[in-house]
């Protein structure tokens, strides 16, 4: 496995992303995932499974030092007080005494930025996560929650995948020694009949999604791909034993256009 060193975390290269697995079919992921390599799980509060992963986690019986587990705090706990207790929340679900990253899942406005991060810090130093970040924030965001956070921050989880430039998200983390993390990495299966990553994949003899995988690792980003299929799974962490060309990587760049965003809410930032 590849690993991601951002501001003292080594982020896994590969994770699964959980988001809309529910009771058995996520634990059994999670521990499948964990079986075959796997060392890098993420969840989320809003994702209502973190008890699921948990059990995931312990049915896997990896050792627990040897698996990166992230969750996300929503934006309704921002209050200091309240995200101390979320928090804690979180690791009660999980059974766990820390997680290894903790973010705020998406920007809220109607917090101020460094109370929030003031909370954040202090919950990583009274021992619940060994590394903080956050998650859908913009470059003035970003340069906003270094200034303000008394702890590194490690990483900004957004989307990204071959239809979307995150060119200036990306040049803003590398400023600041963080870590970009990818949600639908491969574009919500979009790319399933892509022409390009089709035609790349031949060469390598890999699939489009492999394909995809690959160019984010290249990239130094993290990649946290969600399915609920084992087969995929495998599909999915088995992107080591091949590397793209600068002109393939060229290639896959070029696919981005301004319409290439799928997650997008009433509530999201301004985005760059």
């Amino acid at each position: 496995m590849l690993y991601v060193e951002a501001n003292g975390a080594k982020i896994p290269a590969i994770g699964l992303g959980t988001w809309e697995l529910r009771g058995r079919t996520c634990a059994r992921l999670v521990e499948q995932a964990l079986r075959l390599g796997y060392r890098h799980i993420d969840t989320a509060q809003a994702y209502e499974n973190e008890r699921e992963v948990g059990e995931g986690l312990r049915a896997a019986r990896v050792r627990r030092e040897d698996v990166f587990i992230t969750t996300k705090v929503w934006t309704t706990h921002f209050a200091p007080n309240e995200l101390e207790r979320s928090a804690k929340e979180s690791l009660s679900k999980l059974r766990l005494s820390e997680v290894d990253l903790l973010l705020l899942h998406w920007p809220n406005p109607h917090v101020p930025l460094a109370e929030t991060l003031g909370a954040l810090a202090h919950v990583k130093k009274l021992g619940m996560a060994r590394h903080i970040g956050v998650s859908n924030f913009t470059v003035a965001l970003i340069d906003e929650a270094v200034a303000a956070c008394p702890e590194p921050l490690v990483c900004d989880q957004v989307e990204y995948h071959p239809y979307l430039e995150q060119t200036r998200v990306r040049e803003a983390c590398a400023r600041h020694g963080m870590a970009l993390v990818a949600y639908s990495p491969v574009a919500k299966g979009r790319i399933k009949s892509d022409e390009t990553l089709g035609r790349i994949g031949q060469v390598h003899h890999k699939t489009r999604a492999q394909v995809c995988l690959r160019w984010l690792v290249q990239q130094n980003a993290v990649a946290i791909p969600r399915t609920s299929k084992i087969e995929r799974l495998s599909e999915n962490i088995n992107i080591f034993d091949f590397a793209l060309s600068d002109d393939e990587m060229q290639q896959i760049f070029a696919m981005a256009s301004p319409r290439g965003r799928l997650t997008d809410f009433g509530f999201a930032p301004k985005w760059d």
